[in-house]
């Protein structure tokens, strides 16, 4: 895919360091940018690359696709519930537990 910027660069998962939540989270200033909704989060960053383990990248839109576009995020908690639940309703989430 052509990406707008280098998947492992520093504007993505930081040459391979960061995956997933972290890609995705690291776009957000907690004092800045919340709330906001999943729409406004996908309509600036839906083209971005997420790395999701050492083989697996995909847009942010993928990872979004299901969220619905008025979902609200007050905070971090919210964000990274939501986020999670659709990376691993997606198998995007590499740890997998058989009860919590």
């Amino acid at each position: 895919m052509d990406w707008p910027h280098d998947p492992d660069g520093e504007e993505g998962s930081e040459g391979r360091r960061k995956y997933g939540h972290a890609v995705l989270a690291k776009k957000v200033d907690e004092g800045e940018d919340f709330p906001f909704t999943a729409g406004e989060y996908a309509e600036q960053y839906g083209d971005h690359p997420v790395r999701i383990d050492y083989e697996t990248v995909v847009s942010v839109d993928e990872i979004f696709a299901d969220i619905d576009d008025d979902t609200e995020f007050e905070g971090f908690p919210e964000f990274h519930k939501r986020v999670g639940k659709e990376l691993r309703a997606k198998d995007y989430w590499p740890y997998r537990l058989e009860h919590a």
